[in-house]
């Protein structure tokens, strides 16, 4: 649990007391109902006189106390997972706590304002150990942040220009100038209260079916127990009903019983400490079985942040020309790539002469879309001369394209520029070599970086390098989803060598290029009809339906409310590459459940080593026999039994809320790991436990 998140014992204990209710643990746990209802057999007999042997009283009352104890440790677990959550909201609402920030005014005054004053667009200077007003962007500065009550990160985080910083949080050293971009009550931390406060406990398909499956077999072990006591009762060696109802406690699976309240509690509690709210239990228990995860490229392969590294001619032309040309394509283009762009060419000096630089910045915008998948300017040319300079006079680094451009104005003639990928360029203009430009474009292509043409009305002149970088840790973990075997599909509208290079590096299996929004939701489809449990992200309206088809839908916070809508899983950090958290904790968690299943069931091989003979000794001598472990006596054995399953619950609480170890490997060696470890394990402790138990009862009661 993240610092600041600490939980009430006082609450705790007073809520599980609360759970012991018999109407809640027949409706919730019906194995915790059956042991405590043997407690109250055990107190009634006890109420009743003449029920009980002589002597045998002690034992009743002892007994009674530890199934109670043992029915409470099973709603303690469950107590102590829900309130994690609910401390976990506490915590988060003592981040919105209202707090002095320097607002910077117009004239590059500090004053200091309230909190609650703030509004979008107002800038604040943060200097250590000073907390983040409100959600924004870094504008100048660079600072450690410490985000550990939100992230769960312990080391502090590096922020500087450009990157979001969350409100609540804290400069831990460095300066910085926040931009506010959220208003009042509508922040991260908002968000992530409400949508934690709102989540409800869900029960997996596979939850509800291993509950029906320790439902029966607690009814076929009742009638098991039922019928050996009612055949040594008729045949007249009256069996003792404390005995019994032991006998009954110690074949059920109370542990996995106990605790599995607790495993699915704790797997909603460890996603939102990673930042992800499920909506649904059918999301956790997908995420996982999940065996196949489609992934966009940008901005969850890669960084998202593709940069301008060069500048390629076509034909006569020069890097200048082209420096030039991707100048005017993108001097509108406010994206992280057409800055780039605009920066690289003005550090290499590519800048059109102020005549032609004045009709840029008056053109048209091209804007960018999925559709289209182009962008840049068509000149409105304005009638005004040029002066003494005329046309076609300019000398400097990129004079073709400059003086090219010059005399469609001065003909009047439409020029338009633009930059694009590179199938939709070519539909639209040709280059003067086309072999050689195709040659260039595989050239980058093949080496991971993505080619942008551009043209000058219906002529390409050249192309803009971009490089883009995994995102780190991207790579490991997408080995480790192939090491469980998990297949990787990822979809771009790139073109296929750009794809296949960046798949190439990543370890990714198969790839979808130049795809448009649709092909997500049909590869979807494709894969679930052969039979693959699909996990997909995404942040915007077309991935929408996508989201809504997969069986793990992680919408993006920061992403539109159809996404958040469609998806079964919300990613408040919006990172789309915590998919693959996603999909390990989903593992962890069937990992956990499966190991302390076979734990508890393997617990029962040594019960019947303990309490069986010890029952059917009065019929036949030669059960004794069975007593592998010398017991001491009846009451020592039932004593040491019930003792030991009822203390092995409150044992395996920091387990099943932290999650057993998990490393990446196939469903097959994790199932034989988890039989050798806890069920070997399982099967082993009882003997060494429970035998020491017995000597130290046969001492207390010889010391008396």
């Amino acid at each position: 649990m993240a610092a600041g998140a600490r939980l009430r014992w006082g609450q705790v204990i007073a809520e599980s007391a609360r759970r012991l209710s018999p109407l809640y643990l027949a409706a919730n746990n019906p194995i915790m109902f059956v042991v405590e209802a043997g407690a109250v057999l055990l107190i009634a007999l006890l109420a009743i006189p003449g029920a009980v042997a002589p002597g045998r009283a002690p034992l009743y009352a002892a007994l009674a106390a530890i199934l109670v104890v043992t029915a409470w440790f099973s709603t303690l677990s469950e107590s102590i997972s829900e309130l994690q959550a609910r401390a976990r909201v506490d915590a988060l609402r003592g981040l919105e706590r209202e707090i002095i920030a320097h607002r910077i005014s117009e004239g590059g005054g500090v004053a200091d304002v309230r909190s609650s004053e703030l509004r979008p667009g107002d800038r604040v200077r943060l200097s250590p150990g000073d907390f983040i007003p409100r959600d924004g962007f870094v504008v100048e500065g660079t600072a450690l942040v410490d985000e550990s009550m939100l992230t769960g990160e312990s080391e502090p985080a590096l922020r500087s220009r450009d990157d979001r910083v969350l409100g609540g949080t804290r400069v831990v050293s460095g300066s910085l100038v926040v931009e506010v971009t959220a208003e009042a009550g509508k922040g991260f931390v908002d968000r992530m209260i409400e949508l934690v406060s709102s989540a409800k406990r869900p029960r997996t398909q596979s939850e509800v079916s291993l509950s029906l499956l320790l439902l029966v077999l607690s009814l076929v072990f009742l009638a098991v127990v039922g019928s050996l006591y009612f055949a040594l009762y008729f045949m007249g060696y009256g069996p003792d009903v404390a005995m019994s109802v032991s006998l009954l406690v110690a074949l059920m699976p109370t542990t996995i019983g106990g605790l599995l309240p607790a495993i699915g509690i704790a797997g909603v509690s460890r996603l939102a400490r990673e930042g992800v709210i499920a909506k649904s239990g059918r999301a956790i228990e997908a995420s996982g079985d999940t065996d196949v995860v489609i992934l966009d490229k940008t901005g969850t392969v890669t960084e998202g942040n593709r940069r301008a590294v060069g500048f390629v001619p076509f034909g006569g032309y020069t890097e200048a020309d082209v420096g030039m040309a991707a100048f005017i394509a993108s001097i509108g283009d406010a994206t992280k790539e057409g800055r780039s762009i605009v920066e690289l060419a003005e550090s290499m000096g590519y800048v059109p002469p102020s005549p032609l630089m004045e009709e840029a910045l008056v053109a048209r915008r091209i804007d960018f879309s999925a559709e289209t998948r182009y962008s840049g300017v068509e000149f409105m040319w304005s009638r005004r001369p040029y002066g003494p300079r005329g046309v076609g006079r300019y000398s400097g680094p990129g004079e073709a394209i400059a003086n090219e451009l010059m005399e469609l104005r001065e003909r009047g003639e439409p020029a338009r520029v633009i930059k694009g990928s590179v199938d939709v360029v070519l539909r639209m203009a040709r280059p003067p070599d086309p072999r050689s430009a195709e040659r260039a474009i595989e050239e980058v292509s093949s080496r991971g970086e993505t080619p942008l043409l551009l043209a000058v009305n219906d002529r390409v002149v050249g192309m803009v390098v971009l490089k883009d970088r995994l995102k780190p840790g991207v790579r490991e973990g997408l080995r480790e989803l192939s090491e469980m075997g998990i297949r990787t599909l990822m979809i771009t509208g790139d073109n296929p060598l750009t794809a296949r290079a960046i798949a190439e590096e990543a370890g990714i299996w198969s790839v979808i290029a130049r795809a448009r929004p649709e092909d997500k939701l049909r590869a979807v489809e494709e894969q679930q009809s052969l039979g693959h449990v699909v996990g997909v992200v995404g942040d915007g309206t077309n991935d929408a339906p996508a989201l809504a088809r997969a069986d793990v839908g992680l919408a993006m916070n920061s992403g539109t409310a159809a996404a958040k809508d469609a998806a079964n899983m919300i990613d408040l950090e919006s990172d789309p590459s915590n998919i693959i958290k996603v999909v390990k904790l989903g593992k962890q968690l069937l990992t956990t459940r499966g190991a302390i299943t076979a734990f508890s069931i393997a617990n029962d091989i040594a019960k019947y080593f303990t309490l069986l003979p010890m029952m059917l000794a009065p019929v036949d001598p030669a059960a004794a026999a069975l007593n592998v472990m010398r017991l001491h006596s009846p009451t020592t054995a039932v004593l040491a039994t019930m003792i030991f399953n009822a203390v092995i619950i409150p044992a395996l609480i920091p387990l099943a809320l932290r999650g057993t170890g998990f490393r990446p490997t196939s469903t097959r060696r994790m199932l034989v790991r988890n039989v050798l470890i806890f069920g070997l394990g399982g099967a082993a402790l009882p003997f060494l436990a429970i035998k020491a138990l017995d000597i130290l009862i046969t001492f207390l009661i010889s010391a008396r």
